[in-house]
């Protein structure tokens, strides 16, 4: 799932994360942005009561805490606090128990990870992205779904462009100013495996108190 900052990657993604978690599926939610705490205060005014899912680990939530010099947060000195994200990543099970596995957002540890972040420097990034699918491969074929979210003004179309070809699904978001207002639509680039024609662009909003409300849909 791809939009710009304020898009709505979050929202929709902890409406979908909620949503399984109704209907008996475990998720694991690693957030780059939001810490426990504001994880919950945010589902709570999208009334989605998210508290018993994690306090009977229905739902597991991480917060990938990356500040934006590209590290995590603490005193030590700064070369010393760089890790290998994308390795701690794939090498943490514990994140990999779920049905669903959301990481929201993807990009940001792949702009913070400094191996990443050198073959971006020598034009290999497509190369490290196919390894990571790899991974990802070895997952869904667990019976697995893994959702990401990426803004893609943050990281190149060689990076990106391997994980939007092998998506089943491939979601984009935009933002329409319409006079005074903002207007935000999803659009379905591609939905694998649909027997039918779907609706293909769908307007949507977010509403303190309600959570995402579909405005219309369309298909062209």
């Amino acid at each position: 799932m791809e939009g710009d900052y304020g898009a709505g990657k979050s929202a929709l993604s902890q409406r979908f994360a909620y949503g399984l978690c109704e209907t008996g599926k475990t998720v694991t939610f690693l957030s780059t942005e939001l810490d426990v705490q504001g994880f919950v205060e945010q589902m709570d005014s999208l009334d989605y009561n998210v508290e018993e899912h994690l306090l009977f680990e229905n739902m597991l939530f991480l917060h990938g805490d990356l500040d934006t010099g590209g590290v995590f947060s603490s005193d030590d000195n700064e070369e010393q606090q760089r890790q290998d994200l994308l390795t701690d990543l794939m090498e943490a099970d514990t994140i990999w128990s779920g049905d669903v596995i959301i990481i929201d957002t993807f990009d940001a540890i792949l702009r913070n990870d400094p191996k990443f972040e050198a073959l971006v420097r020598d034009n290999e990034e497509r190369q490290a992205a196919l390894e990571i699918i790899s991974f990802f491969r070895d997952i869904i074929s667990q019976g697995k779904v893994i959702i990401l979210t990426v803004d893609p003004s943050t990281v190149g179309d060689e990076a990106i462009g391997p994980f939007r070809s092998i998506a089943d699904v491939f979601m984009k978001l935009e933002m329409i100013e319409v006079g005074n207002d903002i207007r935000r639509q999803l659009f379905i680039k591609r939905f694998a495996g649909m027997g039918e024609q779907v609706g293909d662009r769908i307007g949507f909003s977010v509403r303190s108190g309600t959570g995402t409300v579909i405005e219309n849909r369309s298909v062209a």
